[in-house]
């Protein structure tokens, strides 16, 4: 067991606050430790990604990550940094979030260990059997009104108005990690530095119930050195799922980071050493053009995960747009994949059947699509060998056919160097 877990963390800037004792209580013995992930998605995005890690570096030391998901607060709402409520989901929505939640989980948690195997618990397994009498009984009784309206995540609220609903979640919060902590010996509860009011609800309610010491710690927001927000693009939130944010665009997402961020970054979201990443570091402070700390940032976590597939398609499609490629290279991706390797550009949707006895290169560029403004622009173009279909460079006798549809139905025209346009072959509705 590493003794020094908790060092490991703050070394690794996963540490904001925390409640005097924490770090002795990792050190003493393996113990279990869990964290909240809120299921109104099927998918986690980067933000999640912390929490995430913490929870992986738990169990290379020894203890037990529990990841909580919140089946039953999900359908309440948490106030915690949120300027209004939220639209809450139904059961059937929870579940299938659910489903998704855990198969990402299980790209960075062992959950087959004999020794601490990580632990998946959905809360709405013991809240759910609570009528209101019941709550307000036996839990609205260990926490007061004044605590409760001292919490940031209530106050920054009460001014623009907070519902009875989102006021109770911090009891389901709180009574969530007493729960655990009666039932599964879990006595350390993480989580993002907006969740502190509630995680410190929960020790409250185990002192007062139980007379005993429960421990906490949060990690701090991910920043940008610009200000900008962390996981945002301009085409919305980076997700884990590959049908949300491309391996390309992942991979994409983690390349172009600063390289202040890049310096943080690397030792938040990989599993590196410190050795191989202050010889990282080092290497890219002697030689910051050959981006040494973006690279790895993007292959190590693009291969967790993705796998190691997935990087391989997030190279290849790079590949496509910046370096020399050819036309097996765009072969090994579905016409899904190409829309979001190439969003933003030019797209168009055919019929297979203007195909059938060829199609000029003119009409095609300037008729059948509006890649060339005109059919002389056209010419002018195949003239000038600016003109590829799928990689191949045509002249101006070329004759479009069946032939040049890829086994995806997608046809990649490319005039120039920098620009592609998609054209996606359909068959003819009947």
């Amino acid at each position: 067991m590493h003794k020094d877990v908790f060092q490991e963390l703050e070394w690794r800037g996963m540490i904001h606050n925390h409640i005097p004792g924490t770090a002795q209580r990792l050190a003493e013995k393996p113990t279990k430790v869990y964290i909240g992930f809120d299921p109104t998605s099927d998918s986690l995005h980067v933000g999640s990604l912390v929490p995430i890690m913490i929870l992986a570096h738990l169990q290379r030391a020894g203890h037990t990550p529990v990841a909580l998901i919140g089946g039953a607060t999900a359908m309440v709402g948490d106030p915690s940094g949120k300027s209004k409520e939220r639209n809450l989901l139904t059961t059937k929505e929870i579940q299938y979030n659910m489903f998704g939640i855990r198969k990402q989980l299980q790209r960075f948690l062992d959950f087959e260990s004999e020794d601490n195997a990580a632990v998946i618990v959905n809360n709405a397994e013991w809240l759910g059997k609570f009528n209101i009498l019941d709550f307000i009984r036996d839990v609205g009784k260990m926490v007061t009104v004044n605590t409760m309206m001292a919490k940031d995540s209530v106050k920054k609220r009460i001014e623009t108005g907070i519902s009875f609903t989102e006021f109770t979640y911090q009891l389901l919060q709180g009574y969530d990690f007493l729960h655990l902590f009666k039932t599964m010996d879990c006595e350390i509860q993480a989580g993002g530095s907006d969740q502190w009011g509630n995680i410190t609800t929960g020790t409250e309610m185990i002192r007062k119930e139980l007379g005993k010491s429960a421990y906490a710690f949060t990690c701090p927001l991910v920043t940008k050195s610009d200000g900008g927000k962390f996981g945002k693009t301009e085409q919305g939130n980076v997700w884990l799922d590959p049908n949300r944010t491309s391996p390309y665009a992942f991979y994409q997402f983690w390349l172009n980071t600063s390289d202040e961020d890049a310096t943080k970054y690397i030792k938040l979201f990989t599993m590196l050493d410190r050795t191989a990443i202050e010889d990282l570091i080092t290497a890219h402070q002697e030689e910051p053009h050959r981006r040494a700390l973006q690279k790895e940032l993007a292959e190590n976590i693009t291969t967790t995960v993705h796998g190691e597939e997935g990087l391989q398609k997030a190279e290849r499609a790079t590949k496509l747009l910046f370096g020399k490629s050819e036309q097996s290279d765009l072969d090994v991706f579905t016409a899904q994949e190409l829309r979001q390797i190439f969003d933003g550009m030019p797209q168009f949707e055919l019929t297979k059947d203007i195909l059938e006895n060829g199609l000029s290169m003119d009409e095609m560029l300037s008729g059948a699509t509006a890649i060339c403004e005109s059919k002389s622009d056209a010419r002018r173009a195949l003239k000038e060998n600016s003109i590829q279909i799928n990689k191949n460079r045509i002249g101006p006798d070329y004759l479009c056919t069946k032939e040049d549809i890829m086994s995806n139905g997608i046809i990649l025209i490319q005039r120039g160097k920098k620009k592609y346009f998609l054209v996606t072959m359909v068959n003819k509705p009947e």
